[in-house]
């Protein structure tokens, strides 16, 4: 960006009038509404978003709609491509394999601090969040599973005592959904809930050593799992994604 670019940016955002509280509080139900259909896999990687049509859908201007796709953007779950628009992050093998070597610094680093200060109210918020994504699979109902899943991982890095590191797990979990949903075979929620509950043991029991080696393993199977293949994008049909959406 030029710096004549860069100048006019800064002169219309000093200029352009605040958004007010509803409008804000609508476009951060937007915002959760798409994101939670990208991590869902309801809407799939590479699927195009056009600003028109998710205007439609929301009942906002296409300026609302550009905000919140500019906020996903940052988020990294869609990409804005000029002359394009947007559609849902694809990530490629190499991004897929950094992601999974990210996890594995961050959050088996977390395990051992995590060990030491872990209390009985916090192993009690981890193992309801285990057993609500074992219920959700019994139930077949994938996108609670998976939303519980990212739940859980944001979670034990939060109870170690880092909020900064935790923020960083959950955009890195939404990454993975994304990862999953282009590399994962059929019906791949990608983490095992069983590897959820035999890590609380170990955590219970003070092991940090042994968690932090445990959670290697568990997001090295995931990463195995994963199958590098080509997909055509979609089109989705946004009424349909958001059927569900009250304004």
């Amino acid at each position: 960006m030029t710096a004549r670019r860069v100048a006019s940016a800064l002169r219309a955002a000093a200029t352009a009038s605040p958004v007010s509280g509803a409008g804000a509080q609508r476009h951060e139900r937007i915002y959760q509404a798409i994101s939670a259909a990208i991590i869902e896999h309801r809407l799939q990687p590479g699927a195009r978003l056009r600003e028109d049509a998710l205007a439609d859908v929301f009942g906002v201007s296409r300026t609302g709609i550009r905000k919140v796709l500019q906020r996903l953007a940052m988020d990294q779950l869609i990409t804005l491509t000029p002359g394009k628009g947007a559609s849902v992050t694809r990530p490629s093998a190499e991004e897929a394999r950094e992601v999974f070597e990210a996890r594995r610094l961050v959050e088996c680093g977390a395990m051992l601090p995590l060990a030491q200060t872990l209390d009985a109210a916090g192993l009690t918020r981890l193992r309801a969040l285990a057993a609500q994504e074992q219920q959700a699979l019994e139930a077949g109902e994938q996108s609670a599973a998976i939303q519980c899943s990212a739940q859980f991982h944001g979670t034990l890095a939060a109870l170690a005592g880092n909020q900064t590191l935790a923020t960083f797990v959950v955009q890195l979990c939404s990454r993975s959904s994304l990862i999953l949903a282009v590399y994962g075979n059929a019906g791949n929620l990608g983490c095992d809930c069983t590897d959820h509950q035999q890590l609380l043991e170990l955590l219970e029991k003070g092991d940090g050593k042994a968690a932090a080696a445990f959670m290697a393993k568990h997001l090295e199977d995931i990463e195995a799992s994963l199958s590098i293949g080509d997909e055509p994008q979609a089109v989705p049909d946004l009424q349909d994604v958001f059927a569900g959406y009250r304004r």
